[in-house]
C-alpha cells in the first residue's frame, strides 16, 4: 500500500543564499512551480480516493481483503480530502482578504 504524503509548501520553499536574501525567481517560474505542486497534490489525493474505492469494492464483493486495511485506506483518503479542502478554504480566504485591501 502506498503512503500518501501531502507537503506542497515544503516543495515551494527554496534555500536562502549566503547573504540571507531570497533567491531571485521570476513570477513565471514561481507560477510554474506552484502549479506543478498543486497538480501533484491533487493527483495524490485522487490516487488515495481511487485506492479507497477499490479496497471498499473488494470488501463489498467478498474478496479476501483485510477489513483493517480497508478502513485505514478509507481514513487516509478522508483525511487527505479534509486537508485539501481546508487548504482551499484558506487560499480563498487569503484571496478575498487581498481583494478587500485598498491600494
Amino acid at each position: 500500500m502506498n503512503n500518501v504524503t501531502f507537503n506542497p509548501v515544503g516543495q515551494l520553499v527554496k534555500p536562502f543564499n549566503v547573504k540571507g536574501a531570497a533567491p531571485s525567481t521570476t513570477p513565471y517560474e514561481a507560477q510554474k512551480s506552484f502549479s506543478s505542486v498543486l497538480k501533484q497534490s491533487i493527483e495524490k489525493l485522487n490516487h488515495a480516493q481511487l485506492e479507497s474505492d477499490k479496497m471498499t469494492e473488494k470488501l463489498a464483493r467478498g474478496e479476501n481483503v483485510d477489513l483493517h486495511q480497508v478502513m485505514i485506506t478509507a481514513q487516509k483518503a478522508s483525511i487527505s480530502m479534509q486537508a485539501t479542502l481546508e487548504i482551499r478554504n484558506k487560499v480563498i480566504e487569503a484571496y478575498q482578504e487581498m481583494m478587500r485591501m485598498q491600494v
